[in-house]
């Protein structure tokens, strides 16, 4: 090798002279996506999700995915975080830090009562939500029954609202969703509204399974 070997050298990137090794940055991306993955599949989960079903979810190794739950675990251990995630009967699941404990159960207790419906509320909201502004003989011709109590009942719940009168012979009340149906829903806009048939779906899949808020697990 000769002098001038270190002056050809610096002519070349670390990329031209390791072609082999990935960049980092990749690394760190595909980590970090790794881990968001891994942070929504805990915080959906009620039970908790043992090492096996994670490595099953994200497709990655035993060792890594340790590792990336040992990460995920540092970063909510941060002060500012009002989580954290623990290890319960063989599994890992999110919880409330105890500091902050008392302060959620107080709102806990002031939280409304879980929105339940019958099958005919629903319905009728359906036909509002998809025909707004409507009115009460339009949502009974399509119904094909007699909907005033029901009406009552999703105005007294704030799911729908008097949209002023159809400007036709007897002038009846036109009604349309709230921000209280796109909240009880889910949604951001009536642009995000699925088909009827899903909309119903959704509806009383919600309403079957209401249940009290329960104040989150404190951690130990």
């Amino acid at each position: 090798m000769n002098d001038q070997t270190p002056e050809v050298l610096e002519n070349f990137s670390a990329e031209e002279l390791l072609p082999d090794a990935p960049p980092a940055e990749a690394i760190t991306m595909e980590d970090a996506k790794l881990k968001a993955v891994l942070e929504a599949i805990i915080y959906v989960t009620d039970e908790p999700l043992s090492l096996e079903q994670i490595c099953d979810a994200i497709e990655q190794p035993r060792d890594r995915v340790i590792d990336l739950l040992e990460q995920l675990t540092a970063d909510y251990e941060q002060p500012e975080r009002g989580l954290s995630i623990r290890e319960v009967a063989g599994g890992f699941k999110m919880s409330t830090k105890p500091e902050h404990h008392e302060a959620v159960r107080r709102f806990v207790k002031n939280l409304n009562p879980p929105l339940k419906l019958s099958l005919p509320a629903l319905e009728t909201l359906a036909v509002v939500a998809y025909k707004q502004p409507v009115t009460a003989p339009e949502i009974m011709e399509i119904r094909g029954v007699q909907g005033a109590g029901v009406l009552k009942t999703l105005l007294d719940r704030k799911l729908i609202a008097i949209a002023g009168h159809k400007k036709v012979v007897g002038n009846p009340i036109l009604y349309k969703t709230t921000r209280e149906f796109l909240v009880q829903f889910g949604l951001k806009d009536l642009a995000e509204l699925p088909t009827l048939k899903e909309f119903q779906e959704l509806a009383r899949f919600d309403t079957e399974n209401s249940a009290p808020p329960a104040v989150p697990e404190q951690a130990e």
